[in-house]
């Protein structure tokens, strides 16, 4: 269920004027959930025929910021020079915290002590976490960054739905997700109506907040997941200590023949062959969007020693883990201020005179 939002805690300008949004881009931000961000306003103010939002892009410097697609996007202000705003959305990329500088989440702070709203989209909630500004509350993030985000910080809750507006924090798993939360706030701010004409001209039916991020997550008899789902959710829920297929059968209430007939049919491996397989890939994970040292990963991932991990990476993905992460990592700082890296690789032209 959607948290209540803590005293006086209201969303919007106090005043009644044109509520303001920052969308501040960090580095391989995702293009899509910021297009959906900024056309939901587009549109609310082009159906009303009127200004009701203001919006602006803000990058750290002011230059523009490579999405995690390779187009670039351009912005209007730095953090130094944004407006001040009503609402301060963060767009993560793939680092969620390397490139969060003490800069950002300064001004984060500042905001949300004037009394804006602090937002995240994507992996953006691992900059509120830094900033200290979710303390006490749970978040939202995509599925796929929440083991990491849960190692970092493992006393702030995790929401599996997509997205929460609890008071003057708002948090998203990002994707069409985006649209979800923005329709809702257009609602809130404005009228219900508007939201739907927005809706009706983007062609899209929108969700509620608790709805689940993964099938899997749905609950309810007539959403109950299939067996297979339940299988995966649980390995996936016990990661650091791998259960046993006795244990696994107990938990989902079947017996361990069912859970093997299950597993053959619907993945055609072995139960601890896919729970290996599981176990591998969220290490992947938390190579690709943390710094973790490799023995961290092979604890958080149940696997004894990091050399049996890199063992088993190895066979599975083709390199070791740290020949996985310096491979992703010369990809990314390559499209990282490329005008730069060119300027260093080019050689000085040759002295004809």
């Amino acid at each position: 269920m959607q948290s209540a939002p803590l005293a006086n805690e209201t969303l919007g300008p106090r005043d009644g004027g044109v509520p303001a949004f920052n969308f501040i881009l960090q580095p391989e931000f995702p293009l899509n959930a910021l297009v959906l961000a900024s056309e939901t306003l587009r549109i609310a103010n082009q159906n009303s025929g009127r200004e009701l939002f203001r919006w602006r892009f803000v990058s750290e410097d002011g230059a523009p910021v490579r999405a995690s697609n390779g187009l670039w996007m351009s912005a209007d202000d730095s953090l130094q020079t944004m407006p001040t705003a009503d609402f301060y959305l963060v767009f993560e990329g793939n680092l969620p915290m390397q490139r969060n500088s003490p800069k950002l989440l300064n001004q984060l702070r500042t905001a949300a002590r004037f009394g804006a709203a602090i937002g995240a989209v994507d992996t953006g909630a691992f900059a509120l976490a830094q900033a200290g500004l979710i303390s006490g509350r749970q978040v939202v993030l995509h599925w796929e960054a929440v083991p990491t985000f849960r190692e970092r910080f493992p006393d702030i809750g995790v929401n599996g739905q997509i997205y929460l507006i609890d008071g003057q924090r708002l948090t998203c798993a990002g994707g069409i997700a985006t649209l979800d939360m923005m329709l809702d706030l257009i609602g809130r701010l404005k009228t219900p109506t508007l939201a739907s004409e927005v809706a009706n001209a983007l062609v899209y039916a929108p969700r509620s907040a608790e709805t689940p991020q993964r099938l899997d997550d749905a609950s309810g008899p007539a959403l109950k997941p299939a067996l297979a789902d339940r299988i995966v959710a649980l390995m996936e829920r016990n990661l650091d200590f791998p259960l046993p297929l006795d244990d696994i059968a107990e938990q989902l209430e079947v017996s361990p023949k069912t859970v093997l007939r299950e597993c053959r049919r619907s993945f055609d491996e072995t139960p601890m062959r896919l729970y290996l397989r599981i176990r591998l890939q969220a290490a992947r994970n938390m190579l690709f969007y943390e710094e973790f040292g490799i023995k961290d990963v092979a604890t958080a991932c149940g696997f004894s020693y990091p050399s049996v991990l890199s063992r088993t990476f190895h066979a599975q993905f083709g390199m070791t883990p740290r020949d996985f992460r310096a491979s992703l990592r010369r990809q990314q700082n390559q499209a990282y201020r490329p005008e730069v890296r060119r300027l260093s690789i080019t050689p000085p032209a040759l002295n004809t005179a």
